[in-house]
């Protein structure tokens, strides 16, 4: 896949359906620089060495910026030629909830940020609503929250992508000519 991506591009699946290997591929396939907005937080050794190897992987030809919180500044320091990918969305919005924040409001924040972001940006989100109901008051307002947030990016997004067992559908609008 080659082409131009439209300003906002959502992949959206669920845990390792293959949604963030597909999202960097298409970044990578526009041949712009490449920026990767990380929004893990290392909580352990586990996650440490998670992080680790996805750096390793993607290569120095990534530029990474770790914005766990603060999304919104982090999306406001990209210049127009690079392709932007956020990974993830929903890593993003536990740590607000952890954080105790008003999720309605940096949702409004990433939104606003998204829209006004001078790069094309893919963000990647997980799908948590076809599981079980969760058997605690915190999961499920979470599970509501990460719905919520996955229906406002589908909205103002351009392309919308869930990707499951390594498969892109597209859900809105076409994926870039290959050339």
């Amino acid at each position: 896949m080659t082409g131009s991506l439209p300003p906002l591009t959502l992949v959206v699946g669920g845990a390792r359906s293959g949604k963030s290997a597909f999202a960097e591929q298409l970044v990578t396939a526009t041949g712009r620089p490449r920026r990767y907005i990380a929004t893990a937080e290392a909580w352990d050794d586990e996650m440490r060495d998670r992080i680790a190897r996805h750096l390793a992987q993607r290569g120095a030809a990534w530029t990474t910026v770790e914005a766990p919180l603060d999304l919104p500044a982090a999306l406001a320091t990209t210049r127009p030629d690079e392709s932007v990918l956020v990974d993830c969305a929903t890593l993003w919005l536990t740590n607000h909830l952890l954080a105790d924040h008003d999720l309605a409001a940096e949702a409004a924040r990433l939104i606003a940020a998204l829209v006004a972001c001078p790069a094309p940006v893919i963000v990647v989100s997980n799908e948590t609503g076809w599981g079980i109901v969760p058997d605690n008051a915190l999961a499920r307002r979470f599970r509501d929250a990460q719905g919520r947030l996955n229906q406002r990016l589908a909205a103002e997004a351009q392309l919308v992508v869930t990707v499951i067992a390594g498969l892109p559908l597209v859900l809105k609008g076409s994926l870039p000519d290959p050339k």
